[in-house]
């Protein structure tokens, strides 16, 4: 079984921040790689209600089904591989694969109420090093729209908020109220709708 808690801080970018972090962290274009969510809810959206997300992530030919959800400090994140066939049931059903991630929603959500599969956000992201984390550049497209985001994954919250902000500070980029992409993505479907 694969737990484990995330804390990140998120920024939105514009994309001339974007250009100058790429720059000042010297990124290569062949550092960025593509990765896929697809995200999942019931038609209510129960998991979204109890703050909780579901999705499954594809790279290349590799798949993992996480599900995030609150915890005391950060998100408790469940991870699951799955085979390219189970993801694709997945996502043309609705039905998980058994294991703990269908365990976890099964705690959320009752066995009445269908998962759905809403949609897909792409990534090109760049993972570096950086103090005690992991600095993330993220490039998202969805529902014809595209965004920039850092993010920086941390194990000492107080210590990567303080890093983060020094950060945003000395490259001049004012700090933002980011949502999360699942989020940003449910936004904008959700606006789309109402169109």
């Amino acid at each position: 079984m694969s737990q484990n808690i995330e804390i990140e801080f998120k920024n939105m970018l514009t994309q001339e921040e974007f250009q100058l972090l790429t720059i000042h962290f010297k990124i290569e274009p062949k550092q960025f790689k593509k990765q896929i969510n697809h995200y999942f809810d019931t038609n209510s959206f129960t998991l979204k209600e109890k703050g909780s997300a579901l999705r499954i992530r594809e790279k290349e030919s590799w798949f993992e089904m996480t599900l995030k959800q609150p915890a005391q400090q950060g998100l408790l994140e469940t991870n699951q591989i799955l085979t390219p066939i189970q993801a694709e049931e997945a996502l043309s059903t609705g039905k998980l694969p058994d294991g703990v991630v269908k365990g976890a929603v099964s705690e959320l959500i009752k066995d009445t109420e269908p998962l759905l599969y809403f949609g897909s956000l792409t990534t090109v992201r760049a993972e570096i090093e950086y103090k005690e984390g992991l600095l993330v550049l993220d490039h998202s497209y969805y529902l014809n729209t595209e965004d920039y985001e850092l993010e920086y994954e941390v194990t000492n919250e107080s210590a990567g908020y303080e890093i983060f902000s020094r950060l945003l500070e000395d490259l001049k980029i004012p700090i933002r109220l980011t949502d999360n992409k699942i989020k940003r993505f449910y936004l904008k479907k959700y606006n789309l709708l109402q169109e």
